[in-house]
């Protein structure tokens, strides 16, 4: 399988909607655990439901007109600035920001993101090229 704009905007949207759907689930990973304490990347409702809201924008990136690297790029871009106003507007690392709940962790992973989402969006050619020869 060629890693292509295409593929990885599928396998990002898929990952999304998993990670924001699990938040609404008990676990020591993404959201609350089943003891109701925080886990490790602590979200709220608002903040599962970004995480599924991006994955279909990306997978509307794969299925319709707007082409996936744009979606990727555009995605990475949000990430990016998100990750920079947690930092700037969360001085201790947990808490809101805009209504959505976070911790250190989160503020990093979306920077990892944000360089993922780019890095495919810019790095990546569109679609699967032909073999010639």
């Amino acid at each position: 399988m060629d890693l292509n704009a295409r593929t990885a905007a599928f396998v990002l949207g898929i990952v999304f909607l998993i990670v924001g759907v699990l938040g609404y689930v008990p676990n020591p990973i993404v959201g609350h655990t089943s003891d109701g304490g925080p886990a490790i990347f602590v979200t709220n409702n608002l903040h599962n439901l970004v995480h599924i809201i991006s994955g279909i924008l990306l997978l509307i990136g794969v299925y319709t007109a707007l082409t996936p690297s744009l979606a990727l790029k555009i995605l990475g871009i949000v990430y990016a600035i998100v990750a920079v106003l947690g930092f700037v507007m969360m001085k201790g690392g947990d808490g809101m920001m805009f209504g959505v709940q976070m911790n250190m962790l989160d503020h990093w992973l979306h920077v990892v993101l944000a360089i993922v989402l780019l890095a495919a969006g810019f790095g990546l050619p569109a679609m699967r090229r032909p073999l010639t020869g």
